[in-house]
């Protein structure tokens, strides 16, 4: 009798990647900035010439490359995410552009020199950004394996924070002792140590949450965490502070902090952490109010603007102004004076949308941001690793986090901070980062929601499971 030989075999079931639902989403979005560009150029006189038609060849395709590196690279990626930081990075590069052919005009009215338009090096930078979301996919091929960069990470990030207080290459600017110049290129590398601490933090925190777990003693029922597991918290305070202190950095800090907040407690699941991290940040609010003097001016300035408003009050003055003026549904693109407002184009491009779309544009605009944070953290639920759902937590996190804290700035709910809104403010540095979380996130999500091989033996039906 004849012994069968038949091995089993590997079977995947073919399931939808969702690429052309995205495709569809990237030529809507495509759309949508393409008429914000024609009618800022029609509304502001600058009429529609070559070089606007060479701009937005450049941005359909590096948005057909963004999407083809997701189809062949990161097929089974969620089909969202993409599309709305594309739409968001394209409105940002409209803003500036509006934004140029005022400073132009301003220019020419005074007999001065034509400055450099900013949109031309933005876009230089969304070209590398997208670019760079290609290149993770190429390094990147299974996020799991950066829990073995942990400590790297650490250093890296460390180092990262520190290269501004350099001597040589660090520079101040507004303030802040945030760049580096090295030649004619300034570059803030705090924003690509976001990164590398998130990486971190979601490595450690897979090897320690258990014992972070762990309950000593309770205050008005909310159970607290033994003195000697406060490490990781103390330690991200004290980074807060440091950075407050040294680099005159407020922004940075926040979200730094709020970061190390957020993923204790999703580690842990304790409300303690975020409790003890709120004492933490208050007694960090009073200390450096009462320490250093740039934070006593932020407080003033956010407490009563107007007490100096052709001095230190002025810029969020003419921001409330253009917020005022553009009202429910906003001047229109090129009807409003946003250019009035100091760094209309970075600190405050958010206050430039809110004049000339209204709260009905700024709405939609933070309607895009929440889109962008919660499929972030569908990405994090849906992710069956824990150090895959702390990382794609904390990224999502961090864009939570600086919309938010900008957003809140702008209409003097607290403090400014001089953090840039994401993906929408001039600066290549936070565009670059921000498009690197974006490929780690859909890295993270085409991981998440490949679908397992099954072995089946030849006799047997062909039953295959798939993970949604």
């Amino acid at each position: 009798m004849a012994t069968s030989t038949a091995t089993p075999r590997e079977i995947t079931r073919v399931q939808p990647t969702r690429r052309n639902t995205e495709l569809g989403l990237m030529v809507l979005a495509f759309i949508i900035g393409g008429y914000a560009m024609f009618n800022t150029a029609l509304a502001s006189g600058e009429g529609i010439d070559n070089e606007l038609w060479i701009a937005l060849a450049v941005l359909a395709g590096v948005g057909l490359v963004g999407h083809l590196a997701v189809r062949f690279l990161a097929p089974y990626a969620e089909p969202i995410m993409l599309p709305t930081a594309y739409l968001l990075n394209f409105l940002g590069l409209v803003m500036i552009y509006r934004l140029d052919i005022a400073e132009a005009q301003r220019a020419q009215e005074n007999a001065s020199p034509e400055p450099t338009p900013a949109v031309l090096g933005q876009l230089t930078w969304t070209i590398v950004g997208i670019l760079l979301v290609a290149l993770v996919f190429l390094i990147v091929r299974d996020h799991r394996k950066l829990q073995r960069y942990t400590y790297i990470s650490l250093f890296i990030g460390v180092v990262l924070l520190l290269l501004p207080l350099a001597p040589g290459i660090g520079e101040t600017i507004n303030g802040a002792t945030l760049w580096i110049r090295i030649g004619s290129l300034t570059f803030q590398p705090a924003e690509l140590a976001k990164i590398a601490l998130t990486i971190f933090l979601a490595g450690y925190l897979v090897t320690k949450r258990e014992s972070l777990k762990v309950v000593k003693n309770k205050f008005l029922g909310v159970p607290l965490p033994r003195g000697r597991d406060l490490g990781p918290l103390l330690a991200g305070w004290l980074l807060a502070m440091a950075i407050i202190a040294f680099e005159s950095e407020i922004g940075t800090a926040v979200i730094f902090f709020g970061l190390f907040i957020t993923l204790l407690y999703v580690a842990t699941q304790r409300r303690g952490w975020v409790l003890l991290g709120l004492i933490f940040a208050a007694t960090g609010a009073v200390f450096a109010y009462l320490a250093f003097s740039h934070v006593r001016v932020r407080f003033e300035i956010w407490l009563d603007p107007f007490a100096d408003a052709e001095g230190t009050g002025f810029q969020v003055v003419q921001s409330l102004f253009g917020l005022a003026n553009g009202g429910l549904l906003g001047t229109g693109w090129a009807q409003g004076y946003p250019q009035l407002v100091p760094f209309a184009n970075s600190d405050f491009i958010l206050a430039s949308f809110g004049e000339e779309l209204g709260l009905t544009g700024l709405i939609a605009i933070l309607l895009l941001f929440g889109i962008l944070v919660q499929r972030g953290l569908r990405t994090a639920v849906a992710c069956r690793d824990v150090f895959g759902r702390l990382l794609a937590t904390g990224l999502a996190t961090v864009f939570g986090l600086q919309v938010f804290v900008v957003a809140a700035g702008v209409t003097k709910l607290i403090p400014m901070t001089g953090l840039t809104t994401p993906f929408m403010s001039a600066g290549g540095s936070a565009l670059i980062a921000n498009w690197i979380m974006i490929g780690i996130l859909l890295r993270i999500s085409d991981v998440t929601r490949r679908p397992d091989p099954v072995v089946t033996s030849p006799d047997d039906a062909l039953t295959q499971v798939v993970r949604l």
